[in-house]
C-alpha cells in the first residue's frame, strides 16, 4: 500500500512544461490516463486519455451537456472551437458523435508543441488544428459552414476582450449554418455586471439564448464559470434544465424569458467597450 502511495506521488509529481514554461502537463494520481493541463498555475483542462467522455471540470460538463442536446446522439457535427488548451471538448465530441469535423484555433504554439508530446492529436479523428487567434480565425471561415462554434479561450485567467463582442457573436452566427449553436464559457463574480452585458449581446444577435451555471455563482456569491448558448433555433432548455439538476454538482438553466430579465438594462459589448473581470488571487490557491 505505501508504494502504492509512493508511485502516486511520483506520477503526481511528474511534470512537463512547454517551450517558453508557462504551460504545464501534470498526471493525475487517481486516474491512469488523467492528465491536467495549467497555464501559469491556472487550471485549463483536464484529460483522460482512456476515456475523452470523463469530464472532470464542472462547467466543461454542462458544455458537454449542450453538445449532447442540441443534435440527436450520435449525430455528426461541424465544428470550431475558439481556444484549445488540451482539446478536451473536441475530444469528447470525437468520441461521443463519431465522423464530426472539427477545427481547433490555438494562437499558443508552445502549448500545442506540448499537448501533442504528450497528449497525441492525431488519434482524435476528424480533428485539425490552426495556429492563429480566435478572431483572425474565425474571420478566415466560409458562410454558414459549422454547426457549432465554441468559445473557450482564456490568457491570464480572463477571456480575451476581443471575443466577447457584439462584432465577433455577429461573425459567430455567418459561420453557423441555420439552427447552429455558440456556445461560450465565460466567468464572473459578485454583481454578474460581465455576464449579464454577455447574455445582453448575444440577445442582440440570436434568437435565442440560454445560461448554465452554479446557483452560488449565479448569485454572486461567488467568481466562477457560465455557460451561455446562444442560436437562432430554439434550444433544449427543458433537457439541460433536467440535466443540470440532477448532475453531481447541481446548476441552474436559465432560458430566452428568464434572461430578459437577467439582462434587463445592460449594454451589449461593443469595440473598446469592454471590461472582462479578473479572478481574485485566491480563487487558485494564489496568497
Amino acid at each position: 500500500m505505501e508504494r502504492r502511495r509512493d508511485a502516486r506521488r511520483a506520477a503526481a509529481s511528474a511534470a512537463e512544461r512547454s517551450a517558453d514554461g508557462r504551460a504545464e502537463l501534470r498526471r493525475d494520481p487517481d486516474r491512469a490516463d488523467g492528465w491536467l493541463l495549467t497555464i501559469e498555475g491556472v487550471p485549463q483542462s483536464y484529460v483522460d486519455l482512456a476515456d475523452p467522455t470523463h469530464l472532470s471540470f464542472e462547467y466543461m460538463r454542462l458544455m458537454g451537456d449542450v453538445v449532447d442536446c442540441v443534435r440527436p446522439p450520435g449525430e455528426p457535427i461541424d465544428a470550431v472551437h475558439v481556444g484549445g488548451g488540451a482539446c478536451t471538448l473536441p475530444r469528447y465530441v470525437a468520441a461521443t458523435r463519431p465522423g464530426s469535423r472539427q477545427i481547433v484555433l490555438e494562437p499558443d504554439a508552445a502549448l500545442l508543441d506540448l499537448v501533442r508530446a504528450r497528449l497525441p492529436l492525431r488519434s482524435v479523428r476528424g480533428l485539425r488544428v490552426r495556429v492563429t487567434d480566435g478572431r483572425s480565425g474565425v474571420a478566415a471561415l466560409p458562410d454558414a459552414c459549422d454547426d457549432l462554434v465554441v468559445l473557450d479561450a482564456f490568457a491570464d485567467a480572463t477571456v480575451p476582450g476581443d471575443l466577447v463582442t457584439e462584432e465577433f457573436a455577429r461573425d459567430v452566427r455567418r459561420v453557423l449554418r441555420p439552427g447552429g449553436v455558440y456556445l461560450a464559457n465565460i466567468a464572473d463574480g459578485r454583481g454578474l455586471e460581465f455576464a449579464r452585458r454577455m447574455v445582453a449581446t448575444l440577445r442582440g444577435v440570436f434568437g435565442h439564448t440560454l445560461l448554465l451555471a452554479e446557483p452560488g455563482v449565479l448569485r454572486g456569491r461567488r467568481f466562477g464559470n457560465l455557460i451561455l448558448a446562444a442560436s437562432d433555433a430554439e434550444l433544449p432548455d427543458a433537457e439541460l434544465t433536467r440535466r443540470a439538476a440532477g448532475g453531481a454538482v447541481r446548476a441552474r438553466c436559465m432560458g430566452s424569458d428568464a434572461l430578459a430579465g437577467f439582462s434587463a438594462g445592460a449594454a451589449p459589448l461593443r469595440g473598446g467597450d469592454v471590461r472582462v473581470p479578473v479572478p481574485p488571487r485566491t480563487l487558485f490557491g494564489t496568497p
